[in-house]
């Protein structure tokens, strides 16, 4: 039932009818290494340990007919109740809230959350009224199931705790953490088949090297998401001015 033996930090429940395949991620990388550090205390729970019948079926057809299965309530209950989880629990589905990253740092301020992985047609309706809390969606995209949302959830979250990063700078100094997409990155060499790494990178001043960056993700973000630029209220002065600054102005 477990996926962690370590009780501490920020615990999180997952229900899935696959917890092998579950564990078998959350126990490598940075993901295993923080639960075994007691910074996560992750938890997989099989929906199909609440069955009853010798096939431990967690599904049945749909009342009305129509293609597909539907996962069945008795079992959903059984096993949540039995175990207790850390609320909110949500439900990984299309019509859920839309996950994004001002999400994903509530969750990890939090004490626990739980994850019920949907699949089949959905689940019944009885599930998403009264056992869950709200749904949760990774965007508008149809999956087979709810794990790989689910671990999408899992090391968005995760890696905004704190010590689950080795440098901690790393889970805020990024895409969508200023409402910005991150500016570029380079690394060793400087010249690569004749291109070249800017030269304000290699000069050692780090206020000029801290502006360059801010301006290149806001260049970025004008070009390939322009909606985060709607949502911050548009650019400032003191943005067009960054961006004049490093002859970027002429994307405003």
């Amino acid at each position: 039932m477990t996926g962690s033996t370590v009780k501490g930090g920020v615990r999180i429940d997952l229900f899935t009818i696959f917890p092998d395949l579950v564990r078998s991620w959350t126990g490598a990388s940075l993901i295993g290494k923080a639960g075994r550090e007691g910074l996560l205390d992750l938890r997989v729970h099989d929906l199909r340990s609440g069955t009853t019948d010798p096939h431990r079926s967690v599904d049945d057809s749909p009342f009305g007919g129509g293609a597909g299965m539907v996962f069945a309530p008795e079992p959903l209950f059984r096993v949540v109740e039995a175990t207790d989880p850390p609320r909110p629990l949500l439900l990984l589905g299309p019509g859920g809230r839309r996950f994004d990253q001002a999400w994903a740092e509530e969750l990890a301020s939090s004490t626990g959350f739980s994850l019920l992985c949907g699949r089949y047609e959905g689940v019944d309706e009885r599930v998403a009224e009264h056992l869950v809390d709200g749904e949760l969606s990774i965007g508008d995209v149809v999956l087979a199931g709810g794990e790989i949302a689910a671990l999408a959830v899992v090391e968005a979250v995760a890696r905004l705790v704190p010590g689950v990063m080795g440098n901690e700078t790393s889970a805020w100094d990024e895409s969508f953490s200023d409402g910005l997409l991150e500016y570029p990155q380079y690394t060793r060499p400087a010249i690569f088949r004749g291109w070249e790494v800017p030269d304000v990178l290699r000069g050692g001043d780090h206020a000029k090297v801290a502006r360059w960056r801010k301006a290149q993700a806001l260049a970025r973000t004008l070009s390939r998401r322009p909606d985060l630029i709607a949502a911050r209220g548009g650019l400032s002065d003191e943005d067009r001015a960054l961006l004049a600054e490093f002859g970027l102005d002429a994307l405003t």
